[in-house]
């Protein structure tokens, strides 16, 4: 149940750090350089928001919804992603830290990465169809049965996908990355 609305509005430099900003509905509002570290986002709701410049450490999301949100050049290490809200969930990154973070299990047909760091984030079971990870930095993160199709690595490095254990079909790699593919076979590319 939704207790606070705010629609419209620009939030600039305001710390919410370890506050309590559960069941909430933010609309079309734009937050640059706020501080949200150990803030609790539980059941709140987020539409068309933009978040640039903004520390998300050790936030809380339970049940949160995020539709049509963007995160730009956002920290947002250890963040479990996998305890939005599914419903209509559709975010996008351009130069953020994710590292460490979960997308277990999540639906994120088209979500697009730009120039982000992903190093041990865990996309096990997740749909990332039409995914796009450009410049995207995929250090020691886990693809598990997540569906691959059509998604974009060709710019991406570090990555490290066992075609076996997840469905690629007509994903798109650059020459260089298919070592990515081939490690669990231990073999050595020269």
């Amino acid at each position: 149940m939704i207790n606070n609305w705010i629609e419209e509005k620009t939030f600039k430099s305001i710390s919410y750090s370890g506050q309590k900003l559960v069941q909430t509905e933010f609309e079309s509002c734009i937050f640059m350089n706020c501080d949200f570290s150990n803030a609790d986002f539980s059941e709140s709701e987020m539409l068309n928001c933009k978040f640039e410049g903004c520390n998300f450490s050790m936030a809380k999301f339970a049940g949160t919804g995020m539709k049509e949100v963007q995160f730009i050049g956002c920290k947002l290490i250890g963040i479990g992603f996998d305890d939005c809200s599914d419903f209509l969930f559709s975010v996008s990154f351009q130069k953020c830290t994710l590292d460490y973070s979960s997308f277990t299990e999540k639906k994120m047909k088209k979500t697009k990465f730009t120039d982000c760091s992903l190093k041990e984030v865990d996309f096990s079971a997740s749909d990332l169809s039409m995914a796009v990870f450009e410049n995207c930095d995929l250090f020691l993160t886990v693809f598990q049965r997540t569906i691959l199709e059509k998604t974009d690595f060709r710019t991406a490095i570090n990555y490290s996908i066992d075609p076996e254990a997840n469905r690629i079909r007509k994903a798109k790699f650059s020459y260089s990355g298919i070592a990515g593919l081939l490690v669990k076979y231990n073999i050595e590319i020269e």
